[in-house]
């Protein structure tokens, strides 16, 4: 899979937009298969007008390394939990509730060319994961 670092670096090579929206399309393509069972309703992100599921487990102590993994029936949006899931998934509770993929998002220049609910979608992912590593913190 594809680093956070090594996507950020791929984004600044790219210079318009339906460069960057064929990216983010390749790297919706890479993304694990998410299995059958973690498709549930309780994994489902509510707020995203495609469907998307995020399975959430952790480490063990105070504060535990997180580790998500997440899926999209939309190519778009396959790639954008793609970068959520690069950007949050291996860092502990704490930092994974502390850090802000919105601010990702613009630097890499992806945010002003989502759609509103695209947007509102990603919001409900980035939600989402920040709330369950703050459920994890002890």
């Amino acid at each position: 899979m594809t680093t956070l670092e090594q996507m950020i670096d791929d984004f600044a090579y790219l210079d318009d937009w339906e460069d960057r929206m064929r990216f983010v399309i390749e790297l919706g393509k890479a993304l694990p298969d998410l299995a059958d069972d973690d498709k549930s309703a309780d994994n489902k992100v509510q707020g995203c007008a495609s469907q998307v599921w995020l399975a959430t487990s952790s480490g063990d102590g105070a504060d535990p390394v997180m580790t998500y993994r997440g899926d999209s029936d939309a190519f778009i949006v396959r790639g954008l939990v793609a970068i959520v899931l690069a950007a949050y998934s291996g860092k502990t509770a704490s930092k994974a509730v502390e850090f802000d993929a919105i601010e990702l998002f613009k630097q890499i220049g992806l945010l002003e060319h989502l759609s509103a609910q695209r947007a509102n979608g990603l919001r409900s992912m980035i939600q989402r994961i920040r709330e369950e590593a703050a459920r994890r913190l002890v």
